[in-house]
């Protein structure tokens, strides 16, 4: 029995195995193209241009969460909105564009100029917050004195109704709104210059003769499709779409559309952050202070429309005094040094599967490599000879295992024809002749086994970079993030490992052999559809296999010679 073929068999079956369920697990949710969403919203609101003399009428069920605090009856106050009116706002940042919704002052469209939606259409940027899957970042005051009640949302009224933060480093968009009683809500949006995350601060001035009570709330409101923007390959697959939270237990914990359906999530918490995921970007609602945060998600009643997001503590504010409620909102690429500084596990939003902890190294590499190459093919070769070096003792235990089987391959074959009908014998004096020469039949698949975690781990970091997206390389390949359009780096990979296959002994056993000749043809099926980038990496893995065992091959050789 060839135990080295087997062993190394099953660590390419078990490999490639891997590979496709870390496949549909993040990209393999469908190939259907996306439905077509409703583009109106959860509550019933009047034409944009409109004026409003009164708040939004109560429906059945409101994305308006409730405080969780609630043992203060809630007076029946109607916010005042007379003459204000429902025009959108626009905001430019060198980052961003964005649109602000009076109604409540919700973000409900955010673009990002620094992503193309696509090569074809450079000039076209990226839609993140989409009103298209009813995708908007929400906030708003809640409480007995809160401007937000379930069917309510206040009008605000701006200064401007087009802000632009051109040279400037910092940009800040103020909404204000008056309350019945006089109380005065100021809404303020704050921008930096090169910078996703805004901050939000609500400045509460109580007119009123009692103390004004109330809590913030943020949430982030979308449907269960698939992002309009979204491009599919060939085979359909698309990538994981959901909620994402840090619980007591782990710093990312991921929230299905499904699981919601079922039953909501809560949890309070002194930390963390509520975030909605999709491939390379996300956006995150985080809180500010130590205070205990009530996280919340769920579903709406009869509705394909999902809530995320968490309610603080009500303060109150003695009459004619101020008072501050803030919160952060994060929306633009997964840029995990930059979500690491915002809150303590938001960058496990990159999500490397259970060898995170080797793929953030790999990614560290691969952007110190970019940084002295300036182009991310050239990283990502460069980062595959370092891997390669690194791992160097383990593949030339390796190879000298699989020269010396070689070496050996006409004495088997000898006594295969010797001992072929008494297998128990024809095993029996293999052992003897792997003892007399000195050769380990094991000692070719350990090495690789142990060489397969790397692998995965430069999957999921190449998969899950946003650097990646829409990076050319040379000649053909535009995009390292998106298969090769024309299958010449997957040919080219196949070609490669068939050499090396033939670099190696050929298994006595025929159906072994037939078996280890398909295996440059599956895999070649399978990276049709990958990532140029990541095919690019098993290219010049193989290459670099290929040279290391030619080297190998031939030190032995002129030692036995």
């Amino acid at each position: 029995m060839d135990f080295q073929r087997i062993f190394i068999l099953l660590g390419l079956a078990v490999t490639a195995y891997m590979l496709v369920l870390a496949w549909n697990e993040d990209y393999g949710q469908g190939a259907t193209a996306p439905a077509t969403v409703d583009e109106s919203p959860a509550l019933p609101v009047p034409p944009l241009d409109a004026t409003i003399p009164g708040s939004v009428p109560t429906v059945q069920d409101s994305t308006v969460p409730e405080l969780a605090t609630g043992a203060v009856p809630i007076p029946q106050t109607v916010p005042n909105t007379a003459a204000a009116t429902r025009q959108l706002i626009t905001v430019e940042t060198d980052v961003f564009n964005i649109q602000i919704d009076p109604l409540g002052g919700d973000i409900v469209k955010v673009s990002l100029p620094d992503f193309p939606a696509s090569l074809e259409t450079p000039d076209v940027p990226f839609v993140l917050l989409d009103p298209r899957n009813a995708y908007v970042g929400q906030s708003g005051l809640i409480g007995p004195n809160g401007t937000d009640k379930k069917g309510v949302r206040p009008l605000f009224q701006s200064d401007l109704q087009n802000y632009d933060m051109g040279s400037h480093s910092e940009l800040n968009v103020s909404l204000s709104h008056i309350q019945s009683d006089g109380t005065s809500i100021r809404k303020t949006y704050r921008f930096k210059q090169g910078d996703y995350l805004i901050g939000l601060e609500y400045e509460v001035t109580n007119a009123a003769e009692t103390p004004w009570v109330g809590g913030l709330f943020t949430q982030i409101k979308r449907d269960g499709q698939d992002p309009i923007s979204q491009s599919s390959n060939l085979m359909g697959m698309q990538p994981f779409v959901g909620g994402a939270t840090r619980s007591d237990q782990e710093f990312y914990k991921k929230l299905e559309f499904e699981d919601l359906e079922e039953e909501p999530y809560k949890l309070t918490r002194p930390e963390g952050y509520m975030a909605m995921v999709q491939h390379y970007f996300v956006s995150a609602w985080v809180p500010q202070g130590d205070s205990e945060v009530s996280y919340q998600a769920r579903k709406l009643r009869n509705q394909d429309v999902y809530l995320f997001g968490f309610t603080t503590p009500a303060i109150s504010i003695p009459p004619g005094e101020t008072g501050v409620l803030a919160a952060s909102f994060y929306s633009g690429p997964k840029d995990q040094y930059r979500l690491q500084e915002i809150a303590t596990g938001l960058d496990l939003v990159v999500d490397y599967g259970f060898l995170w902890w080797m793929a953030q190294p790999l990614f560290w590499m691969l952007t110190v490599i970019h940084g002295m190459v300036g182009n991310w093919g050239l990283a990502i070769i460069g980062l595959t000879i370092i891997v390669k070096i690194l791992l160097y003792p383990l593949s030339a235990a390796s190879f000298r295992s699989m020269a010396k089987m070689r070496k050996l391959q006409p004495e088997m074959m000898r006594l295969k024809e010797r001992y072929g009908d008494d297998q128990q014998k024809f095993s029996q004096e293999m052992m003897n002749l792997y003892k007399k020469e000195g050769a380990n039949p094991l000692g070719g698949c350990f090495p690789i086994l142990l060489q397969m975690p790397v692998f995965l781990a430069l999957y999921w970091t190449l998969m899950e970079s946003v650097e990646l997206r829409q990076a050319p390389f040379f000649l053909w390949i535009e995009d390292l993030s998106a298969m090769d359009p024309f299958f010449i780096l997957p040919i080219l990979m196949g070609v490669s490992m068939y050499l090396t296959q033939r670099m190696q002994p050929e298994p006595p056993d025929p159906v072994q052999a037939r078996v280890f000749k398909f295996m440059p043809i599956m895999f070649t099926f399978f990276f049709l559809w990958f990532p140029s980038g990541l095919v690019l990496y098993w290219l010049v893995n193989n290459i670099l296999s290929i040279m290391q065992q030619w080297y190998v091959t031939r030190q032995i050789e002129k030692a036995s010679g």
